[in-house]
Formats: structure tokens, C-alpha cells, sequence
């Protein structure tokens, strides 16, 4: 992957996070003071995350980021200094920051295993609890799980088009520094061998790694120097930067410098596919037949899957994985779909949608499963008003929610990275072929719904 690997193959610790409450729309809080003051507060109320249509072109979404964001729940708390600041501000009234200073949500989360694939209209995430308590979730939770799920769905994809060959996220110096961290987490969620970010190891076990700059060679009086220093520091395995200058004079070096046990060379320009097979060519008359090929530069999917042919053995992928503009939003929405006329957590519930043109939803709580065909791949998705309609079903089932909070209390075990990718790669292969193809297409499976 690279040098100096970090990390472990379980999250790291993470450390004592800084409140999320202000991580919000102002609009929450207008609301939350309305309904304090009507008593509607009180009622119980569920919120679906679903998406109505994936972006243009995708044939599925993965879900990302319910790790982190059960972390950032239990920071969701409003102390000293974020009340001083709604009070000096005017958001709310003091009745409201009352409430807002005991606030502890106590409901119930189901949702999708972090790495499961979804599809549009089936709920990757259900809130139950009193309505005030979701109301002010809505976009903490679409801020985490819409930014880790558009960047997992990309890495998926760029992981399918690779084959095999490793890749490793590289984009902090194209997006903002903490989502760096969220971005490399979720690459290595759907397959990434790692990434060049220290803070994701740090804190999510992420293995890193890295090789060396453009500005590393040309601080040196040669390239040959530069590569010494950097063999001398590293030891022989290292991976070593070429197309400074020449990339095959680059080469020459790099070989009479570290040997013909040199870990890698790095090519970052020009085409690719052509450089790679010179190189392939180069370290092999050299006699360096072991040492991997390393490329980066502004690689995507399509990208990596032109390079099928060629011999590279690693890719950087960087700002076509994090940024905004390499891939498109994973468009889910946070939604009330029902309410209950009275407070308490065994009220009855009746359904509520929109019906606004173009935005219609289906309102009341549903349960999901994925229908299993013979040859145990997915053949439909399948949303209903209870679990037991899946039971009349000829044929096998998956259930699809799993319990996120319980009673207000995380479920252990949502932070095992390790384990949600895992789950990844089963889910992932549960799928019909087509569902990997990169050519633009429809969703791979459709929703069934049993009413």
C-alpha cells in the first residue's frame, strides 16, 4: 500500500468529542420552540432517511458514516456555551433552553448495517421517539450520513472498477480537513487498502500510508540524491516518486539507488497506461521484477478501469473520491411518516406524507428486507407495514434493519469498522451483476412494496 503502515485492524479510541448541538439549521430550533409551546413536543413521532431516486446514471447507494454518527449523537448535547450563545443570539426563549440544557435523546434507531447497499424509497435509517427529540436531529444526521454515503457509493465504484489492484485514498488536500478524516473512513469502509490521512488512523484505525513529493526531489542538488536520502530514511522497500524530470531516467536512479529490491516507483503524469507498461519493462531489464508500480493523478472510476490492462499494481485516488465535483449527492432525506395525537411511547400512530409535486412520499413506519433469489442473489427490495409480511414471501429474505440506538443508548459494536466492511463486500456480492457495472444505468433492484 505503502509505507510505514498505521492503524490496527479495530477503530482506534476515539476521543472525547466537542459538542454537536450547534451542528444544526436554525430553522430546527424555530421549530422546536413552536412545538414546546403546543404541547406537540411531547407526541410521539417516527423520521425516515431514505432517498427518492439515486443520483443520474447510479445503480445503487451504500450507506456510510453510522459509526461516526452515532458518535456524534452522544455529543449532541447543549452545555454552557452553546446556550449562552442561542440566549445572547435570540434563537429561542428561555422555556426553550430549559429543554434544550436536559436534552437526552431517548428513543429508539433502527437502520442499515453501516456498507449495506440501498436503493430508492426503502429507509436507510428510522427515528422513533418523542417529536421534539427527532425534530432537532434532521440535519446532524443528513450531514453525516449524506457526505460518508456519496463517498462511499464513488469509492465502491472505483473499488469494482480496480479488480482487485489496491487502492489508496489520498484526497485531504482537496476538501476540508475533517471531512478528509470522514472521507477516508468511508473509502476504507467499501475496500480502500488504506489511506495517506493521519488523523483517520488515528482515530478509525484506517491503515496509512505514503511515499514521498514532487517539492521532496527538487529540494535535493539531483534526483538521485533526493532518492538516497529518501533510502536512507526508509530503507530499501520504499516507494520512490519518478516523473520529477524523466520518468525513465527516474527509474535508472531509483534502481541504482535502492537496489533491485526497490519497493516501488510512483508515476503522478502524462498517460498512464503507457507509462506503466515503459516502466514495467524498465524495472524488469534492471532486474528489479518485484518492484510495484504506483500511479495517481486525478484518477475516477472510468479512469481506474482503463488502466485494466496495464501494469499498475497501486492507485492514489484522491479528488474524484472527496470532492463535491468528482462525484454527486447521495440525496437523502430525513422525513416525518408518522405522529401520534398524544405523548407517550406506546401511543398509536397514524401516517403522514407529503404530497407536494415531485416530492411525494409513502407515510407510516415500514420495515425493509431485501428478497433473495435461488442462486442467492438479491432480486428485489422490499419495504412493508410489518416484518410479518415478509414471512408470506415464496422464496428467502434478508432482513435490512438492524437496531442503532436503543432507549437512546448506541448498540455496541456500530464502531467496528472491520465489520462493517466486511459486511460490504457480502452485501455488495448479494447483488445482480449488473449492479457493477459502471455505464450509466437504472437502479439494480426495484421496490417492491407489500402494503
Amino acid at each position: 500500500m505503502g509505507e510505514r503502515p498505521g492503524g490496527t485492524s479495530m477503530a482506534a479510541p476515539v476521543a472525547q468529542l466537542a459538542s454537536t448541538a450547534l451542528l444544526t439549521d436554525h430553522y430546527e430550533l424555530t421549530m422546536l420552540e413552536a412545538a414546546i409551546g403546543s404541547g406537540t413536543a411531547r407526541h410521539r413521532a417516527v423520521f425516515e432517511v431514505f432517498c427518492r431516486h439515486l443520483p443520474p446514471g447510479r445503480r445503487y447507494g451504500v450507506l456510510g458514516g453510522v459509526g461516526r454518527l452515532v458518535d456524534d449523537l452522544a455529543a449532541f448535547r447543549f452545555g454552557p456555551e452553546q446556550l449562552d450563545h442561542l440566549a445572547r443570539a435570540g434563537v429561542v426563549s428561555g422555556t426553550t433552553l430549559d429543554w434544550l440544557a436536559g436534552y437526552r435523546f431517548s428513543g429508539t434507531v433502527l437502520g442499515y448495517r453501516e456498507g449495506e447497499p440501498y436503493f430508492p424509497g426503502s429507509p436507510v435509517l428510522t427515528v422513533d421517539g418523542p417529536f421534539a427529540e427527532g425534530l432537532v436531529l434532521e440535519t446532524l444526521v443528513l450531514s453525516v450520513l449524506n457526505h460518508d454515503s456519496a463517498i462511499a457509493a464513488a469509492g465502491a465504484r472505483m473499488v469494482a472498477a480496480a479488480k482487485g489492484r489496491a487502492l489508496l485514498e489520498a484526497g485531504s488536500r482537496r476538501t476540508h480537513e475533517w471531512a478528509a478524516v470522514a472521507a477516508a473512513r468511508a473509502a476504507y469502509l467499501v475496500g480502500f487498502a488504506g489511506t495517506s490521512n493521519l488523523e483517520a488512523g488515528r482515530r478509525f484505525g484506517v491503515p496509512t500510508g505514503g511515499t514521498a513529493s514532487h517539492a521532496f526531489t527538487l529540494a535535493y542538488a539531483d534526483e538521485r540524491a533526493a532518492f538516497a536520502a529518501q533510502a536512507r530514511a526508509m530503507g530499501p522497500t520504499t516507494t520512490m516518486l519518478v516523473d520529477t524530470y524523466d520518468v525513465e531516467v527516474g527509474i535508472h536512479n531509483a534502481v541504482a539507488v535502492a537496489g533491485p529490491h526497490l519497493g516501488g516507483v510512483r508515476i503522478d503524469s502524462g498517460d498512464l497506461a503507457v507509462e506503466a507498461r515503459h516502466a514495467r519493462d524498465l524495472l524488469d531489464g534492471l532486474g528489479a521484477r518485484e518492484t510495484e508500480i504506483v500511479v495517481s493523478g486525478d484518477l475516477d472510476e472510468h479512469g481506474i478501469a482503463r488502466l485494466a490492462q496495464a501494469p499498475v499494481d497501486r492507485m492514489l485516488v484522491g479528488a474524484h473520491l472527496v470532492s463535491g465535483a468528482g462525484h454527486p449527492s447521495a440525496g437523502l432525506v430525513y422525513k416525518l411518516v408518522a405522529v401520534a395525537d398524544e405523548p407517550g411511547r406506546d401511543a398509536p400512530l397514524h401516517p403522514v406524507a407529503k404530497r407536494s409535486v415531485g416530492k411525494t412520499s409513502r407515510g407510516g413506519v415500514k420495515f425493509t428486507a431485501r428478497a433473495i433469489g435461488p442462486d442467492g442473489r438479491a432480486t428485489a427490495e422490499l419495504v412493508a407495514s410489518t416484518p410479518e409480511a415478509f414471512d408470506l414471501l415464496e422464496g428467502g429474505t434478508r432482513a435490512l434493519q438492524a437496531p442503532v440506538l436503543a432507549d437512546g443508548r448506541a448498540v455496541p459494536g456500530l464502531a467496528d469498522l472491520e465489520a462493517a466492511r466486511r459486511h460490504h463486500r457480502r452485501a455488495l456480492a448479494e447483488l445482480p451483476q449488473v449492479a457493477l457495472e459502471l455505464e450509466d444505468g437504472e437502479a439494480a433492484l426495484v421496490l417492491l412494496d407489500l402494503g
